[in-house]
């Protein structure tokens, strides 16, 4: 019985500290990018993901676009990334990701941006 207790007791502190570190550290851009972005933008970040067809009404952004995407500032692109593109009177197919996505990702992914546009 003890044997049991303690091994639930184990199984819970493993769950929490892990689940902590998950809330601590995220994922990186990288993966962040890769996991919500390049569906649509492409893996290399120019637009050209599998699910950017001549179908949609409009083209996903070219992230290596560095005249256009110096365009854009940081607030800019947070907004987009936090409120999707409709809450910015950008495209509807853009969705929002400010409850997926932590504040401390959303900019480190504006980072990862400026690395892929290098502007």
């Amino acid at each position: 019985m003890k044997k049991g207790i303690i091994l639930t007791v184990i199984f819970l502190i493993l769950t929490i500290w892990f689940i902590h570190q998950r809330e601590t550290f995220g994922a990186s851009p990288v993966e962040n990018y890769k996991w919500y972005c390049a569906q649509c933008h492409g893996l290399n970040g120019k637009g050209d993901g599998p699910n950017a067809t001549k179908e949609q009404p409009v083209t996903p952004r070219d992230h290596t676009d560095t005249k256009g995407m110096s365009k854009l500032t940081d607030a800019d692109i947070e907004n987009v990334i936090r409120d999707g593109g409709n809450a910015t009177g950008k495209s509807t197919m853009m969705p929002p990701w400010g409850k997926t996505m932590t504040d401390a990702e959303i900019k480190d992914l504006v980072k990862y941006l400026r690395q892929l546009c290098k502007c």
